[in-house]
């Protein structure tokens, strides 16, 4: 089938709510030297989406403003010096923008092979929380031999990707939710517990089921006043990884305490990254963990799919945090 010019997308019409989420028209982006040309089955809702809809995460130079940070679906062009794809592949990708639309040019490093066993659909739920937690657990966090993890937000996209993949890799996972339901999917997911952090004092219980140890590891998406408490959860050498503030960027902290037991604060952004950091990823995804999805240790995990013109909709369910695991946009249906 011939490429169109134009191609639906779903633009930000203005800084504001989920409403300011509308259908509009452009061009169908031609790949350029590196790149592949997706026609887009499906694509993921991320809380950076929400952010950049808000004004507060703009997309880097030369980024598309369009938001949408992973696809799945069908090669349909190649760029100049694309030699490991071939039009007809069906792949997922991690975009900088460009995710709400019917098609994206994106970087050919950046694409994976659709797990065997998966839809598209399911395919395109994988890239933007794949890749975060790889980078912020085990590449930043150093998550290695019998050591322990906590993951703040257990029930969400990356939390529901972190469990997984820390489980799947050895290592026993605690994870705060916030209601009983959300406590107990984290638990089925293979987290050892999950704290109900609106009943329970999430730094006792860590204590309590640590015998006192702490965990080696926290990803955390809340930063404020939650650091400072999760400071104290950490054994020594502990690694504290901070993706995102929903709770606020400031917060008080004992240095004392960090000095004393080898405490070390890390983090990342994804999205700013050079496209060789991330074909790096790519392949430690491709080598490590692809191959725990396709014997089935790891699954995606979708709460709930739109219409890429519901877009609003699925913004506002983001926003709720009724969810558990991905929220996905269905842009064209394919087998």
């Amino acid at each position: 089938m011939p490429i169109p010019s134009q191609m639906q997308a779903i633009e930000i019409s203005t800084p504001g709510g989920p409403e300011v989420l509308r259908p509009g028209r452009r061009p169908v982006p031609s790949p350029a030297a590196g790149e592949v040309l997706i026609e887009i089955a499906a694509a993921g809702v991320n809380r950076p989406d929400v952010l950049q809809r808000k004004g507060g995460y703009a997309p880097p130079p030369g980024a598309s403003d369009i938001p949408g940070l992973e696809v799945a679906g069908t090669i349909v062009a190649l760029g100049p010096q694309v030699n490991e794809w071939k039009i007809s592949d069906e792949v997922c990708a991690l975009v900088t923008g460009g995710g709400y639309a019917e098609y994206v040019a994106a970087p050919a490093v950046q694409c994976l092979p659709v797990p065997q066993g998966l839809t598209l659909e399911q395919a395109a739920s994988l890239p933007e929380t794949f890749f975060t937690v790889w980078v912020n657990v085990f590449e930043r966090g150093a998550l290695k031999g019998d050591e322990t993890l906590l993951v703040q937000g257990g029930s969400s996209g990356i939390g529901v990707t972190a469990i997984q993949m820390a489980r799947a890799l050895g290592h026993r996972v605690f994870v705060t939710a916030g209601t009983a339901e959300k406590c107990a999917a984290c638990e089925k997911l293979g987290a050892t517990r999950a704290i109900n952090y609106r009943t329970e004092d999430f730094v006792a219980v860590i204590k309590q089921l640590t015998g006192g140890h702490g965990v080696d590891v926290i990803l955390d998406m809340v930063g404020g006043d939650y650091v400072p408490r999760e400071l104290a959860c950490l054994a020594v050498d502990g690694r504290l990884s901070l993706i995102a503030f929903l709770g606020g960027s400031k917060t008080s902290l004992d240095l004392s305490d960090i000095l004393r037991r080898r405490l070390t604060i890390t983090g990342s952004a994804l999205r700013p990254r050079p496209v060789e950091f991330k074909a790096t990823v790519a392949r430690a995804l491709r080598e490590k963990v692809w191959p725990l999805i396709e014997a089935g240790k790891i699954r995606p995990v979708i709460y709930r799919t739109f219409g890429l013109e519901e877009a609003a909709a699925a913004h506002t369910l983001m926003e709720s945090s009724e969810h558990v695991g991905k929220i996905m946009l269905s842009v064209r249906k394919k087998n």
